[in-house]
């Protein structure tokens, strides 16, 4: 096991310097238009800066990158964390019972089909919602009731998209569970379903569900970008894609870099626990 967290943490390791050495390039955008040998010296500078945590400024506001960031970054970890309990609330017992009941796994494709909708359809409708059927936000509501209002839609928009992966995550993790040889034997040896599935499934199922940790994770703060444009939120994300169109590459830099970053130690905590998990498992 400590071989392969240790490979895990290399190929880490490897991938955080790939993104340094991609968010040195954005950063140097502007460069590349005086030609290659400007593009290098800009793009070695930026990889010198970096290391010193040293960002650059904001061409839009002259503050610099890492302040903008610290001061956005928590709006969108809170929207993201909101909609990864609605996307576990929603997706997970979906996807249990889509991969075990096989009379309900006629009914995926449909599901696939429904979660292909674009984020931007589903704020589009929630926001619809909210105005002509329960006329949010509510004159006269309590301070409570208008906080709730408000962490709702947006937490219900990026919960939405990552239901999507967390459901389509366990229903393959629950379907290949359900057909694995070791089931009949372990039947056939006297132990209950209660037994097989209490030991046995539901460890490879919240295996499954790790491996995708960091699709879950890319899927939040895609969607969060999407909300927190709609709903105005000012959050990392979307301070992203501003950036991004207004040209101000030192802020689009850090912010690449550090959702890049955030996605990838995912990814390893997910492998590094679903293969804790898999030890445990049977094999046929």
């Amino acid at each position: 096991m400590w071989r392969f967290g240790l490979r895990q943490g290399a190929q880490l390791a490897l991938g955080l310097a790939g993104a340094i050495l991609l968010a040195a390039m954005v950063a140097a955008a502007d460069d590349a238009r005086a030609g290659a040998g400007a593009f290098l010296h800009a793009l070695l500078a930026h990889l010198g800066s970096f290391l010193h945590l040293d960002f650059g400024t904001s061409t839009i506001s002259g503050e610099s990158a890492l302040a903008e960031l610290s001061a956005r970054l928590p709006v969108t970890l809170e929207l993201a964390g909101l909609g990864g309990i609605v996307a576990l609330l929603i997706g997970a017992p979906l996807g249990i019972l889509l991969g075990t009941e096989r009379p309900l796994r006629a009914g995926a494709p449909l599901i696939q089909i429904v979660a292909a909708i674009p984020v931007f359809c589903v704020g589009l409708a929630l926001m619809w919602l909210a105005a002509n059927v329960l006329h949010w936000p509510e004159h006269g509501a309590s301070q409570f009731a208008r906080i709730l209002q408000t962490l709702a839609l947006p937490a219900l928009t990026v919960g939405a998209a990552g239901a999507a992966i967390v459901q389509l995550s366990l229903r393959r993790a629950a379907a290949e569970a359900m057909d694995e040889p070791y089931r009949r034997g372990l039947r056939l040896m006297g132990l209950s379903a209660f037994d097989i599935n209490t030991v046995f499934l539901v460890p490879q199922i919240l295996a499954g569900l790790l491996r995708s940790l960091g699709e879950i994770t890319l899927a939040l703060f895609s969607a969060a970008a999407v909300a927190e444009w709609l709903f105005g939120w000012p959050g990392a994300a979307v301070l992203f894609l501003k950036s991004v169109a207004l040209h101000d590459w030192n802020v689009a830099a850090l912010v690449l870099l550090v959702f890049a970053a955030i996605k990838m130690i995912a990814d390893f905590a997910g492998i590094v626990g679903a293969r804790a998990l898999s030890i445990q498992e049977p094999r046929a």
